[in-house]
């Protein structure tokens, strides 16, 4: 206890700092800028305005009421980032629940780090440093890539060594943007996983999209049965040419039965010494089971 004691009251020391106009803390060159950069700072809430590049644009009322409930029984355990604007006027740079759930239950100050950088560093660090430290659902994340590399004007390459992700996670969360709105919304508000997003990706299609998107609400499909269904729909035009017509004359005509008795898009491969596969796919438990009692002859 007398540890964080002793660190709010250092915060406090350099918060009047801040407050001496005559010696205004412009830049890490000026007199006693290194008292206050990278350390932790006790700022007025009412002098910190949110960040206009935070790419977090919803938040969670019960989760911020919990945090809130948090910070009033242990305080702000991690500072928030701020940059400094002007005198006594600063910007987030990250930590936007933080400063809210404070807001919420009514704190005066919060401790923060302060940073002086122009806007495209902080568009960057905000961006960088949400997609490191933020839970954020995949679309904003998708969208924090995008603004990254439009913005900031940075490759997929250079992007994935400053977040320290892989160069096919980047390009996987880009392509969720390529998802019907009404999907992204969906994926937003938690009502399907990237999973599934990232298996309706590989229909191009919108209102195939938004069909598939409706049966796994309605039928609440697992990922791997939405990619089944996928594959099951997509299946003729995926299907390797030369693979339907090098089929031998008794497997293309059993092709057709066994996809008229089993109502299912039958997939069957044969290679030159006769060897092959029979390729059965089905939309979730309830097709996979109607399929073998049609095989077993049950009804």
């Amino acid at each position: 206890m007398a540890k964080a004691t002793k660190k709010q009251a250092l915060g406090r020391g350099l918060s009047a700092l801040l407050k001496d106009p005559a010696n205004d803390i412009k830049s890490a060159d000026d007199k006693n800028a290194d008292k206050v950069v990278g350390n932790i700072v006790e700022l007025e809430l009412d002098t910190i305005e949110v960040n206009p590049f935070q790419p977090r644009t919803s938040f969670n009322e019960e989760s911020l009421r919990e945090l809130a409930s948090s910070i009033r029984e242990l305080g702000v355990i991690q500072p928030i980032t701020v940059r400094k604007l002007g005198f006594n006027k600063y910007q987030l740079v990250s930590g936007e629940r933080r400063y809210r759930a404070s807001k919420l239950i009514g704190l005066d100050t919060i401790p923060a780090y302060i940073r002086i950088a122009n806007d495209q560093e902080s568009l960057e660090m905000a961006l960088v440093e949400n997609i490191q430290r933020q839970d954020l659902d995949p679309i904003e994340i998708a969208l924090s890539y995008q603004r990254l590399i439009e913005e900031i004007q940075v490759t997929q390459e250079a992007l994935s060594d400053r977040v320290g992700k892989n160069r096919s996670t980047i390009a996987n969360y880009l392509r969720l943007l390529k998802l019907d709105p009404i999907i992204q919304t969906g994926m937003r508000d938690g009502f399907i996983s990237m999973g599934h997003g990232r298996a309706l990706i590989n229909v191009e299609d919108l209102d195939q999209q938004l069909d598939i998107y409706e049966q796994i609400l309605s039928k609440k499909l697992s990922v791997r049965e939405t990619e089944s269904l996928v594959r099951s729909i997509k299946g003729p035009e995926t299907a390797p040419k030369s693979s339907t017509k090098s089929l031998p004359a008794y497997a293309s005509a059993a092709k057709k039965e066994l996809t008229d008795l089993l109502d299912s898009k039958v997939q069957l491969k044969v290679n030159g010494s006769g060897k092959g596969q029979l390729i059965v796919p089905f939309a979730n438990k309830e097709d996979f089971l109607r399929i073998l009692n049609q095989i077993k002859g049950e009804k």
